[in-house]
């Protein structure tokens, strides 16, 4: 587990109507502070990333679909520098992951459906403090590939 990095079980409601799924209170223990909200869509096999923000927290939920989502941490002063994590998140784990700034993170969808990526980030939206890595650059010591099975 990469330092900082939270792994949050969330909460659904189901019932004869749908579901009700939560994602983040600001009552939560976890919750840093509220920049914005958007949505992120994605395809089957499609990879976003790499990125990495110098301030702003991530704090991801998959509310339709599956991803494969994958942690680098290359802060210079962490006790994880490093390390890579995997987590797969979305309909059968459904889970808040908050991404803390300096961790490199990109996300393939797995499946045969359209995902669904919601982020509840602790900023707006600033293009000068977002690097964008492409997702083959050998800087990052991951190899994205179909699973095995």
């Amino acid at each position: 587990m990469i330092h900082d990095v939270l792994v949050q079980p969330l909460r659904k409601i189901v019932d004869a109507r749908g579901r009700v799924m939560h994602m983040m209170k600001s009552t939560d223990p976890h919750f840093e502070k509220f920049g914005e909200i958007y949505f992120s869509t994605a395809y089957p096999g499609i990879i976003k990333g790499w990125h990495v923000h110098s301030l702003m927290t991530i704090n991801y939920a998959v509310v339709k679909g599956t991803i494969q989502l994958v942690l680098y941490d290359q802060r210079p002063d962490s006790s994880t520098r490093g390390e890579v994590q995997e987590i797969i998140m979305g309909d059968h784990n459904y889970v808040l992951v908050r991404v803390p700034p300096g961790v490199v993170n990109g996300f393939r969808v797995i499946g045969t459906e359209e995902a669904i990526v919601a982020n509840c980030a602790s900023i707006p939206h600033d293009p000068t403090e977002i690097v964008r890595i492409d997702p083959f650059s050998p800087e990052i010591p991951y190899q994205w590939k179909a699973p095995h099975g």
